[in-house]
């Protein structure tokens, strides 16, 4: 059972790769399914807007906040999409920070021909939700759909074609991390080093990133979370407090004192945070976990925070 569940984490992630890949030669051809495939390289792409009012919640542009345009390429090496803060047992970690997510995983459509074993060479993955839709999640759970073994890659570009034609689907057991962003967006660690991988979102051409620092698997169902403690300039319960104020730091650094209680490594690590603030009066304490939960009084926001750890 173990190397079964292993099997179809890493079928999952192999099959968001292959996304980067371009069509074949034959992939212009009619499908004997009766729909014309499109070719990735010229299909038109989608307009992604991860900062409007529909889309954000704690980055949501207001014209003085600096948060990039719609559609405009985002470099999440920058502030704020990047914090430095401490690892469990003290020494420095850096996440990036991609906003506040559901636990419910939204489906991403891995397209695998009947009879075979691997996705279909040159198929982008399919996506129904980008953000601003309802529904939409960083958190995907890739769902395994069968198509004749006479399928044409990318024939089927939209979740609305998978749907009319009634086919066959398996859910993995596993859930992916790839944030949709803008065309031409860019990041240095982590999965951004690997540079963008396409998909399909209504007969248009979706860029993600892809983070692969873990294999996660669904929790009931939902994305699993891990602890977080963070502290900020204000604290929660006072006017102005909380997310809004931004993370306290050491004077003249982007060095904050907020605290990861697992790393990629462990069993239970998660990029989905589960965000508790401590008092910034005990900051200059905080060095690792257990001084910054022994820091009262602390507030749960009640907010899932979409974070992985890229450096540790």
């Amino acid at each position: 059972m173990k190397n079964h569940r292993f099997w179809m984490i890493a079928l999952a992630l192999f099959a968001f790769g292959l996304g980067a890949v371009g069509c074949s030669e034959d992939d212009d051809n009619d499908d004997p399914m009766g729909a014309q495939a499109l070719d990735p390289n010229t299909a038109p792409r989608v307009s992604v807007d991860r900062f409007s009012a529909s889309a954000g919640h704690l980055f949501v542009r207001d014209g003085s906040n600096g948060l990039p345009a719609a559609n405009a390429a985002i470099n999440i090496d920058q502030p704020p999409f990047i914090t430095h803060g401490f690892r469990p047992q003290g020494g420095m970690v850096s996440y990036y920070n991609f906003d506040v997510m559901p636990l419910e995983p939204a489906p991403i459509y891995v397209l695998q021909r009947e009879g075979e074993s691997a996705p279909v060479a040159g198929q982008l993955n399919i996506v129904g939700v980008i953000p601003g839709d309802v529904g939409y999640n960083d958190f995907w759970q890739p769902m395994l759909v069968t198509v004749p073994a006479n399928y044409v890659a990318n024939t089927i570009h939209s979740k609305q074609q998978i749907m009319d034609m009634n086919l066959s689907m398996t859910p993995l057991d596993a859930i992916v991390n790839c944030p949709i962003v803008p065309e031409g967006s860019t990041g240095t660690l982590g999965g951004a080093a690997n540079g963008l991988t396409r998909g399909w979102y209504d007969d248009q051409v979706v860029f993600y990133f892809n983070f692969d620092e873990k294999a996660l698997a669904p929790v009931n169902g939902l994305v699993p979370i891990s602890p977080i403690l963070v502290c900020f300039n204000v604290n929660p319960n006072e006017s102005g407090g909380g997310p809004a104020s931004g993370f306290k730091v050491e004077d003249g650094t982007m060095q904050t004192h907020n605290v990861v209680m697992t790393l990629p490594a462990d069993p239970t690590y998660s990029p989905l945070w589960d965000v508790s603030a401590y008092s910034n009066q005990g900051f200059p304490e905080v060095m690792d976990w257990l001084s910054a939960a022994m820091i009262m009084p602390s507030w749960n926001l009640g907010a899932f925070v979409n974070c992985p750890v890229v450096a540790h």
